[in-house]
């Protein structure tokens, strides 16, 4: 398999309200998007055209914000908005909140982000539906799958690295179950996260701060599926199998 990356040129900012997939298909491509393409979108162009971002000035913190806020050294109406995104906080510590979000995510801050938001004091959230996001995407624009990331870290791991929140037209799993490995032993274990790597690999071509949020693959055929498929949330693991937090 060989894989071709390549970012989309040209987007402008992206504001509340955009036609993202207008905008997205209107990108100076050479051959175009097309059915065989794997788009992959940052959340953040996702989430400012859906609406997901808010001023600060509007929020007002309430007591637990503001004791947590104070203890981990944050803006109080920050720490609101997190605690708006989140279902459980699992863990406040370093200056981060662990949070599970109501999507089933556990990530730090709850995906609630001030950079690149486009304006100061604004927070960008995560989209309400990533995998909504990323079926009507796939619909308007006519690709193989969209894929869209955010960026997370890793226990045990320094650094972060994008990872798929949503998910259309593509199968987020590679499940190698039951099948025999080259010395011909049952493989009992081995999953592979497809939609994850793709979102990494995205990464490492796109432009955090030069304006290319999304990023066209080509050499996934095989992974591209016909129906939009379960999703990014196929991946997330049920928290009574969490062995973290």
């Amino acid at each position: 398999m060989r894989l071709a990356l390549d970012p989309l040129p040209g987007l402008p900012e992206v504001r509340p309200g955009d036609d993202l997939a207008a905008l997205l298909a209107r990108a100076p491509l050479d051959p175009p998007l097309g059915p065989a393409d794997v788009l992959v979108i940052a959340h953040k162009v996702v989430s400012k055209a859906e609406g997901r971002v808010r001023a600060l000035a509007d929020v007002e913190p309430g007591e637990r914000a503001q004791a947590l806020a104070a203890e981990h050294g944050k803006d109080p109406r920050h720490v609101q908005a997190v605690l708006d995104e989140t279902s459980v906080l699992l863990r406040a510590d370093h200056g981060r909140l662990i949070c599970r979000t109501r999507h089933g995510f556990t990530c730090a801050n709850a995906g609630v982000d001030q950079s690149n938001a486009g304006a100061p004091d604004t927070v960008i959230l995560l989209p309400d539906d990533p995998d909504g996001s990323a079926r009507a995407l796939r619909a308007r624009l006519g690709v193989g799958a969209v894929v869209i990331t955010d960026s997370w870290g890793r226990p045990w791991r320094h650094g972060q690295i994008e990872v798929a929140i949503g998910c259309a037209g593509l199968a987020p799993l590679a499940d190698w179950r039951g099948a025999d490995d080259r010395d011909g032993r049952a493989i009992a274990a081995s999953m592979t996260a497809i939609a994850d790597e793709v979102a990494a690999a995205a990464d490492l071509v796109r432009g955090k701060v030069s304006g290319e949020p999304a990023v066209r693959v080509r050499g996934l055929e095989g992974a591209v599926i016909a129906e939009d498929g379960p999703g990014a949330g196929a991946i997330v693991r049920p928290p009574e199998e969490d062995l973290f937090s």
